[in-house]
């Protein structure tokens, strides 16, 4: 058993047990070389042929590249984000891209962009910061605040970064929300020779 409640039926490490997805946070001041590490690791990741499609589009709390990416995020996620201590957009690169040759069709850039991310979340775990992923952002927008061509890139997800702060910080009806949920048995999700339904 770990610190959320959570155990491991086949001998998954601690950490992946101890990261979750919490709205609390402080909002103290990330350091840069800190949120560098975060990218770093997700650099890390394994991608189709090393192509490395994910982006990273990010601003501090109470910066001037903060206002952009905040207003492109629901106002749902607005109540809670706004002690965050970095807002972070996921981009990837819809195509490969490598020199001497015209762009071709990446149809794996979602896939790799999803490895980095999961990447940036255990080593923000492993450095004392929280993270927490969101889908909830208006296309539209976060397109324009991150500087994408739509043609040539997807948003896949927005990012808040923080330390964890006490539950009690947050009103209703994220208060209530604020614990580790649980996972599905193995037994569910992989299946061998054959999908089953």
């Amino acid at each position: 058993m770990t610190t959320t409640g959570r155990a491991a039926n086949h001998g998954a490490d601690p950490l992946f047990l101890e990261r979750w997805s919490p709205r609390a946070f402080t909002g103290e001041t990330m350091p840069q070389d800190a949120l560098n590490t975060l990218f770093e690791a997700a650099g890390w990741a394994p991608s189709a042929f090393n192509g490395q499609p994910w982006r990273f589009v990010y601003a501090h709390r109470e910066t001037p590249q903060w206002e952009p990416l905040f207003d492109a995020l629901i106002p749902f996620n607005q109540m809670w984000v706004k002690n965050a201590s970095v807002l972070i957009f996921v981009v990837s690169d819809r195509f490969r891209r490598r020199e001497g040759a015209e762009p071709s069709a990446n149809p794996w850039h979602a896939f790799d962009a999803g490895a980095a991310w999961g990447y940036l979340a255990l080593q923000a775990q492993m450095l004392g910061w929280v993270t927490h992923g969101m889908a909830g952002f208006d296309k539209d927008k976060a397109f324009a605040a991150v500087g994408a061509d739509p043609e040539q890139f997807n948003v896949e997800a927005a990012i808040a970064v923080g330390k964890l702060a006490d539950p009690s910080v947050l009103d209703e009806p994220y208060r209530s929300r604020e614990v580790p949920s649980g996972r599905n048995p193995v037994s569910s999700y992989a299946f061998e020779g054959r999908l089953k339904v």
